[in-house]
């Protein structure tokens, strides 16, 4: 049991995806541009790419992968836009000759884009072209984001993004054309895992000889998923996680966090930049169900059985999402004060101000009552999401922390 909750961290994710999808575009509107200059760390895979370019030993067809939130498709970006520059410097594109001011708005005429779409009912067949004015806007505001954010901007259902058989077609026909201005067509296609077996099977010959000064940059989050005939075709280049001290800097300029609050995101996001935007967006929520868990637990020791049903009762009028979120952070906060009775600061992610809290709690969560804890947790949260009387969820649960609390 010990090795099982060793293992196990939880970072509390809004459950309102809109509002994350707003926050989002808020945090990231610093990015305009998307130049070598702009990306948070990544300096040795920047190097490797500018080299290429320098030495005129540019691989026809990339793959770039790793984790989501290292900047893959960022990279990509300014990669092609550094490849395509008419007056390069030593260590990025000029940013204002004429090929830049196009790559400013991602709408330069040698550059295209194949990513994952919805078919929608009204139409029989659809292609990338059809959204992807929607897809230049939404990377140019979000240059880091999920598969899951861009389907949800351009579709409320919960259809599987793929990009469909018959968008072979039209990446064969755009790379057959003529280049308009640059020296180079570069083709970015964004999560290739998600291609039709039948149009990547078509791309098989192009990838492998593509037509002169063509470049193929595929952006992947998980590589495990694409055809081995596809990888096959392409030089992999592996993006790390962003470094701690690049992420602390992007923390410290363009979120202006504290340096308490910097270490602790930093911490969480092991190099991750989206994991280290839901740990801010995310700060004011826990904050709000810490408060709603620290009186739980005082009133669950009383044993104050009058105050816990008011408690159960002014919970159940908080509504669903809330009262799931709050469910979720109480299980997070269980782990971790079982984890933090080890006194290994390495082992533990808990803010300052839940660390405060958890220095005295964490002697009652130990190993005869955290099973069981949990437990307890899930199960009103299963019962939350299938609708059961809250009040009577709420109130069910309370009565179970008090006996286990004691244990």
């Amino acid at each position: 049991m010990f090795s099982i909750y060793l293992s196990l961290y939880f970072i509390h994710i809004v459950n309102d995806r809109k509002d994350k999808r707003n926050f989002l575009i808020f945090a990231q509107q610093i990015y305009a541009s998307m130049l070598f200059a702009d990306i948070i760390g990544q300096d040795e895979i920047k190097q490797r790419l500018l080299l290429s370019v320098k030495e005129q030993r540019i691989p026809h067809a990339q793959l770039f992968c790793g984790q989501e939130g290292v900047g893959k498709l960022p990279l990509a970006i300014a990669y092609a836009q550094y490849i395509c520059c008419t007056n390069r410097r030593e260590t990025d594109a000029c940013g204002v000759c004429p090929s830049c001011v196009k790559f400013a708005k991602l709408a330069h005429p040698d550059l295209h884009f194949v990513f994952p779409i919805v078919k929608l009912e009204s139409k029989t067949s659809v292609v990338c072209d059809n959204f992807v004015e929607d897809f230049r806007k939404f990377v140019l505001q979000n240059p880091f984001f999920r598969l899951n954010d861009w389907l949800e901007a351009i579709h409320e259902g919960n259809k599987q993004g793929m990009i469909y058989s018959n968008e072979s077609e039209e990446i064969l026909r755009k790379l057959n054309l003529k280049t308009y201005e640059s020296e180079f067509k570069v083709m970015i296609i964004y999560q290739p895992e998600k291609m039709h077996a039948a149009c990547a099977n078509k791309l098989l010959k192009i990838l492998e000889e593509p037509p002169a000064k063509t470049v193929f940059l595929l952006v992947a989050d998980e590589v495990e998923n694409m055809l081995p005939t596809i990888l096959s075709r392409t030089q992999r280049i592996q993006i790390p996680p962003i470094s701690e001290e690049a992420l602390k800097e992007a923390l410290r300029t363009k979120h202006q966090l504290s340096e308490a609050e910097t270490e602790f995101v930093a911490r969480i996001a092991n190099g991750d930049y989206l994991v280290a935007l839901d740990a801010i967006s995310n700060a004011e929520s826990s904050r709000e169900n810490l408060t709603v868990f620290i009186s739980l637990m005082r009133l669950a020791y009383t044993r104050d059985v009058s105050a816990l049903r008011t408690w159960s009762n002014d919970m159940a009028k908080t509504g669903r999402e809330k009262q799931k979120a709050f469910l979720m952070y109480a299980q997070r906060m269980m782990r971790e004060n079982f984890i933090f009775n080890l006194r290994q600061t390495g082992l533990n992610y808990l803010t300052n101000y839940e660390a405060d809290f958890s220095t005295k709690f964490s002697s009652f969560i130990n190993e005869r009552n955290i099973e069981t804890l949990m437990e307890e947790f899930q199960t009103a949260q299963r019962h939350i999401e299938q609708n059961v009387q809250a009040k009577m969820v709420f109130f069910d649960l309370v009565l179970k922390i008090v006996m286990e609390l004691k244990k």
